[in-house]
């Protein structure tokens, strides 16, 4: 398969796995680009020195292409930065701020820079300031959202009309059909994050595959609205979360749940019950946990199952 995206990146399938705290550490990153798609390293849970190794083992563990996703809100984020260009890497996801803060400094080192961005508004800012491409996240993906709340069924097609770079979809998609309807939105390529969080190269604690393993169709919800909206799991964090929203708690005691830790809490440590599960609406979805290679082997398979449906209710 070759798009935009695999041209782009030098990669077989138009997959990226999503670069998530706690979860996407050097052996899933590299599990992904060695079987064909791109693999990224989640610095937002790292300092410099421990984002150096993984980059490192990465390289170790991989031939292949694979980037480093940099959350733009962290006070440490040039210094991220300075890292990923000292270790010669030379594709970067950015997120959560303004792309234009770094672009001149990744682009004079070669580096190919793609955006996150939850509407057209801040797509089109992206553009404008010369990143490579966009990914398009729906408010079904796991993790913080867009406070707009669009849906990436809504979301990729207006994305798609209005921009001369390349989407990439993301949000809810979690198997083969997911990708070809992404594909079918006009997306050049997708990018997965709760589906490779529970597989076995991920970092993430057991305890919080497993809830993702027992997560149903209405098991996420969104919470901290008024301070940095997010798609957790339920559990007694986010109802103690929901409540302070109901109560009309100002954002200063709002902002505390997030200084907490909460998210290592969670992901990484195995408390499933106070920390934030954070996990996509394609968790419903999600029943095992395989090996990147045997995920990658059956997204394939549902991908040409569901072209092959389709072309049976052809017109």
């Amino acid at each position: 398969m070759e798009t935009k995206i695999t041209r782009l990146f030098g990669i077989k399938y138009p997959i990226v796995q999503g670069g998530m705290v706690w979860v996407s550490g050097w052996k899933l990153a590299s599990a992904v680009s060695n079987n064909g798609g791109l693999g990224l390293i989640g610095s937002g849970s790292m300092k410099p020195d421990l984002l150096k190794e993984h980059i490192r083992k990465c390289k170790q563990a991989t031939e292949k292409p694979f980037g480093v996703n940099v959350p733009l809100l962290r006070g440490d984020a040039e210094d991220l930065i300075n890292t990923v260009i000292e270790e010669n890497v030379k594709i970067v996801f950015t997120s959560a701020g303004h792309p234009g803060k770094f672009i001149d400094k990744l682009k004079s080192n070669g580096i190919t820079v793609v955006h996150v961005v939850p509407s057209l508004k801040f797509a089109l800012k992206a553009e404008s300031v010369g990143c490579d491409a966009v990914v398009g996240e729906g408010v079904e993906a796991g993790g913080h959202n867009g406070l707009d709340e669009i849906t990436t069924i809504s979301l990729i097609p207006q994305l798609v009309d209005a921009l001369k770079i390349p989407v990439i979809a993301a949000g809810g998609i979690a198997d083969g059909r997911g990708i070809l309807a992404a594909l079918s939105l006009g997306a050049e390529g997708v990018q997965i994050g709760t589906r490779f969080a529970a597989t076995v190269e991920s970092s993430a604690h057991p305890n919080y595959k497993r809830k993702i393993l027992e997560a149903k169709d209405n098991d996420t919800v969104l919470i901290l609205k008024k301070v940095s909206l997010a798609r957790v799991i339920k559990n007694n964090f986010s109802r103690l979360a929901l409540e302070k929203e109901e109560n009309c708690e100002p954002k200063e005691e709002l902002l505390k749940l997030l200084q907490t830790k909460r998210e290592k809490l969670s992901i990484f440590d195995g408390d499933f019950e106070n920390g934030m599960l954070e996990a996509g609406q394609g968790s419903g979805l999600i029943k095992d946990i395989p090996t990147v290679a045997e995920l990658f082997e059956r997204l394939i398979n549902e991908y040409n199952l569901a072209i092959n449906r389709l072309k049976e209710m052809q017109i």
